[in-house]
């Protein structure tokens, strides 16, 4: 979709009328409660639906008050989002200063023909720092335009850097086939348990509304006890469910992925319900990230993340590809960001023993106790956990390892989320270096590659003493030589 540059006009601008026809529904769930207690309370009189028509009609009231109080404008190279009711608050923020501009479309929205669009300055952590609820799809599109097209914005260095790919190339439509990926990650695997955990949270925050006390719950978890064949049953039922859900909130999430550039950014496009549309910067990426879980790992699959400096919400808006074949993550990030085959240097064999104790000796210790203590049942338990973390422990070993090309390094850790960073040497402000007194015994420390992007620090764990200062010299010597001389 062609989108046509339009000069800003420094009028003040409201949003959509149309969100009035939202915001109504959206405040009546919280409202639920309320009004079932007032009807209630009321005895269903004709009186108990007045007061709960005055409630309804109160938030449509309060809705268009928002509405009407509320508008945006950009003059004079800012984005001003003003408010004005009894008081008038006014939120400047300069486009020089926006990293990233996001438009989401959710069901609601996208039936009326409205965007919810978001900005990232980076200075807010993990929270967008202004956002516009209720502008046409039209408007939204004339505004990311707007506010990404500004000058003079970069250093030097990333005026210099060149773009690893041509504008306007799209990277990966991703097939319908990659759904049944969806049960092998762990945040979708899980869904059953979570849907019960949640329902379970709901019956404790809202069981006094409903009549409920502590002794009814108690009466319930009693009586499932009692019958253990359907406490059983539920259980394998949810086990059962785990990858029809897990695949179907892969699907809500991820549906229609498509990974696409479009100008001087990376933008990626996903989910079912709510459309999602994320902006990166590509002078802004650094590198990327590589997860992978046990389960992923033996499917050959994996999940990639760009590393991107001043990105707030970066686990969410940081992805560049969701549960993927292995083949088209590394395709993608050599790509997108910036090819990287360099082998990973392995850590000292004291690095596996090190490993296997912290896998082994805390399952090890509980079992003991729990057998003095006459616990037989879960200390057997204890002890089948101790003896897993002997692969564990192997397997975490083997995931450790650091390296350098010359142009990026890279560090990998973990097993259960094994992560695989690849950052551009440039990213790097930083080194620490920390050793703990058992460390210190095995002659190990574990070096920390300080970035300005992702979670900030990239660590090698478990490093040879030696091997970590070498590491960090060759990445940046000039900084590293006068601690090496000393």
């Amino acid at each position: 979709m062609s989108v046509s540059f339009q000069e800003p006009v420094p009028e003040a601008v409201r949003l959509s009328p149309r969100l009035l026809l939202i915001d109504p529904i959206r405040v009546l769930p919280s409202l639920l409660i309320p009004l079932a207690g007032v009807l209630v309370a009321g005895g269903f009189s004709p009186r108990s639906f007045i007061w709960a028509a005055f409630g309804v009609a109160g938030s449509v009231l309060y809705a268009v008050v928002r509405w009407a109080t509320f508008s945006y404008t950009i003059t004079g190279g800012r984005l001003e989002l003003s408010r004005a009711f009894i008081g008038r608050s006014t939120r400047v923020i300069p486009l020089e200063r926006i990293r990233g501009v996001d438009v989401t479309t959710p069901f609601l929205h996208r039936l009326l023909g409205l965007a919810v669009l978001k900005l990232d300055t980076g200075a807010g952590g993990d929270k967008q720092e202004g956002e516009l609820d209720g502008i046409t799809v039209e408007e939204a599109e004339r505004l990311r335009a707007v506010l990404l097209a500004r000058h003079g914005v970069a250093t030097q260095e990333e005026r210099e850097q060149p773009v690893a790919a041509p504008h306007d190339h799209v990277f990966l439509r991703a097939p319908k086939a990659w759904l049944r990926y969806g049960p092998l990650s762990g945040a979708f695997l899980f869904t059953p348990f979570a849907l019960v955990a949640g329902v379970v949270g709901l019956a404790f925050q809202w069981g006094g509304e409903l009549g409920l006390d502590e002794d009814d719950a108690v009466a319930v978890g009693s009586w499932l006890w009692g019958h253990p064949l359907l406490l059983i049953g539920g259980a394998v039922a949810l086990v059962v469910l785990m990858p029809f859900l897990g695949a179907a909130m892969y699907a809500v999430f991820n549906w229609n992925f498509v990974l696409f550039g479009r100008g001087d950014h990376l933008v990626a496009e996903r989910g079912l319900v709510n459309r999602r549309v994320v902006s990166l910067e590509r002078r802004r990426i650094r590198g990327y990230e590589i997860a992978e879980s046990p389960l992923e790992r033996q499917a050959g699959v994996a999940r990639l993340w760009a590393v991107v400096t001043g990105l707030g919400d970066s686990e969410t808006r940081g992805q560049l590809l969701p549960v993927a074949p292995r083949a088209a993550v590394d395709d993608i990030a050599a790509e997108a960001v910036g090819p990287f085959s360099e082998a990973l240097r392995p850590h000292p064999p004291a690095a596996r023993r090190r490993r296997l104790f912290r896998a082994i000796a805390p399952w090890a210790v509980s079992a003991l106790v729990l057998y003095v203590l006459g616990h037989t049942i879960i200390g057997v338990i204890a002890t089948v956990l101790a003896v897993a973390g002997i692969a564990l422990g192997l397997d975490r070993y083997r995931s450790l390892g650091h390296t350098y090309d010359g142009t990026r390094l890279s560090v990998r850790s973990g097993s259960l989320r094994r992560a695989q960073a690849v950052v551009e040497r440039r990213a790097v402000v930083g080194w620490t270096i920390r050793q703990t007194w058992f460390q210190r015994r095995a002659g190990l420390v574990t070096v920390i590659a300080g970035v300005g992007a992702g979670s900030g620090g990239y660590k090698a764990i478990d490093a040879g003493e030696t091997q970590a200062a070498a590491f960090a010299a060759e990445v940046t010597p000039d900084w590293m030589a006068p601690f090496l001389k000393r």
